[in-house]
């Protein structure tokens, strides 16, 4: 047996000593002024617990609580463990094209998110990020440090001038440099297709060297406009507003290197996909070897001994007769064996929970919830066995848990109202999901759930106006059926009135020919608006409230894309 505090023993163990013998000495007030023979005549027999005795006990009591405290174990045992991860790279698109807003705010922005989403999701991997346009620039190395890559993305200004153009070659020659010591290499693209229709080189370079691209498309069919920092449009050589969409034929990039495609989704379904298959097929890599030691505790038993003696000093124990002795201690007895199997259901309460954090853990759900529905149902066990079941796709279950969550506590409130509309969100009822989130953001202002309530917000928007598209077109037919009888009359009296209104119109030309000639000899240059002082101040505040931009490393490759004519 060992003590893993033993430094409890020396501090808590020599005052309790002090103490006790300052107690034992002090005596009572009386004693200054009577003998003890007066003292004894005097004073009337107790038939409870002299001090003596019950100071004794006391300090037994204090003595088996510090001993509990110092923690004793037996059985040590060191194990080792080796933690094995996979290697993923993470490149996000910053071409002109991803400026498009078909995704709210834009596509770029959305990609940015899903790359946190990303880390936060990736348990068992090591994530490296490369920007790409024309050129490709290194913002990470492969790391498991996610605390600093968040800040270095957080950090990103996706309002850069980088060069205009799509190079995925320079990605993978990126890729490649940064998993040459991997087995398996993988690599993620967050793109909305860049602008070419064959892929044929990429494809060779990445089956030539075992990279396994998967592709999440972050852009819609339809596609939108491109709007530059100074508010206009992108336009093309002829001047025509540039509108661009998913570009699918980057489909077969990833098909044709053990990859895979998806199209973005608003939840995290896309990134679970992803990962899933990540991990089923590449072999893992030792990282870190860890070591860490298991014992058997045995602090319960000085602590149930500390705790019964703790009751018996501050008890009064009458002295009785002997029959009534036996049947007063025989009924203690039985109280202290009720305490004893007690404190061993606690035990194996505390055994249940750590079984049941160790399931959640390891992503086994099913387990965690059968241990989590074993337990005494407090509000942190509902907590916990609703978010087990969230995890498990049991969102209906998951939602009536949450709602049988009742806690004054502002932070806990908050974390259930957050999880509870994440689960109307994937139970498909959007309305009840913004009123969780509003409820959420009036406890605590959160940019995690700012951005769900805004996607919830444009998902109801786009319900509406689809179905405002149908009553609209169901009411034109119905006005169109009207309008046929109505305009075979009136087509009789228009013909009438049409030969006089030409007349009338030839007339009106010719004099409004003259007016024009007049106008524009009056007509002066307009004068260039001028900025204002309150206006110039206000951007030079936003300038300084800028973010600083994260450093990046502008990688070399041996091919460069032509200049495009259109090089979005």
């Amino acid at each position: 047996m060992q003590f893993l505090y033993i430094n409890v023993i020396y501090l808590m163990l020599i005052p309790s000593i002090i103490l006790m013998i300052l107690i034992i000495k002090k005596k009572n007030t009386f004693d200054k002024y009577f003998s003890k023979e007066v003292l004894d005549k005097l004073s009337v027999s107790s038939q409870y617990f002299s001090n003596k005795a019950r100071n004794i006990t006391l300090f037994i009591a204090l003595l088996l609580i510090t001993i509990s405290l110092a923690r004793p174990v037996t059985n040590e045992k060191t194990h080792d463990s080796k933690q094995q991860l996979n290697a993923v790279v993470i490149a996000i698109d910053v071409s002109k094209s991803m400026m498009a807003n078909d995704i709210y705010p834009n596509r770029l922005e959305f990609a940015k998110k899903k790359l946190l989403d990303i880390i936060d999701t990736s348990k068992n991997n090591a994530l490296g990020v490369i920007l790409f346009a024309k050129s490709s620039f290194l913002l990470s190395p492969v790391t498991q440090d996610f605390t600093s890559l968040k800040i270095l993305i957080e950090n990103l200004d996706t309002g850069i001038n980088f060069d205009n153009g799509t190079n995925i070659y320079s990605t993978l020659e990126t890729t490649n440099k940064l998993l040459k010591n991997y087995k398996s290499k993988n690599l993620i693209l967050l793109s909305d297709g860049a602008d070419k229709k064959e892929f044929n080189e990429e494809i060779e370079f990445a089956n030539k060297n075992n990279i396994n691209i998967y592709v999440i498309a972050t852009a819609t069919k339809k596609g939108s406009a491109i709007k530059l920092k100074d508010g206009n449009y992108l336009v093309d050589a002829k001047g025509n507003i540039v509108t661009l969409g998913l570009n699918e034929h980057i489909k077969t990039l990833s098909m044709e290197t053990n990859g895979g495609y998806i199209n973005y989704s608003l939840d995290s379904n896309d990134i679970t996909q992803v990962l899933t298959d990540i991990n089923s097929k590449s072999q893992k890599q030792e990282f870190k070897e860890k070591r860490f030691k298991t014992y058997t505790e045995l602090f319960y038993y000085p602590l149930s001994l500390g705790l019964i003696f703790l009751l018996i000093a501050f008890s009064s124990l009458p002295t009785f007769k002997t029959r009534k002795k036996k049947t007063i201690i025989s009924i203690f007895a039985v109280f202290i064996s009720l305490n004893i199997n007690q404190l061993q259901a606690s035990i194996f309460d505390f055994k249940t929970i750590e079984e049941a954090n160790k399931a959640y853990k390891t992503e086994n759900y099913k387990e965690a919830i059968k241990k989590y529905s074993s337990l005494e149902q407090n509000e942190q066990t509902k907590y916990n066995l609703a978010n087990s079941l969230y995890k498990e796709g049991k969102y209906k279950k998951a939602i009536k848990k949450y709602k049988e969550i009742q806690t004054n506590d502002k932070n806990f409130d908050f974390q259930k109202l957050h999880n509870l509309g994440n689960s109307y969100v994937k139970a498909g009822n959007l309305e009840k999901a913004k009123t969780a989130y509003e409820n959420a953001l009036k406890l605590k202002n959160d940019k995690q759930t700012k951005e769900n309530l805004d996607l919830v917000n444009k998902a109801l928007d786009k319900k509406k106006e689809e179905n405002k598209d149908k009553k609209d077109k169901k009411n034109n037919k119905e006005s169109k059926d009207k309008n046929k009888n109505t305009e075979k009359k009136e087509s009789e009296k228009n013909k009438e009135d049409n030969n006089k209104e030409d007349k009338k119109k030839e007339e009106n030309k010719q004099k409004n020919k003259s007016q024009d000639k007049k106008e524009q000899k009056n007509l002066k240059p307009a004068k260039p608006h001028e900025i204002s002082d309150l206006e110039e101040q206000k951007w030079l505040k936003q300038l300084e409230n800028q973010k600083t931009n994260s450093l990046m490393k502008k990688m070399e490759s041996k091919k460069e894309t032509n200049t495009l004519e259109n090089p979005w």
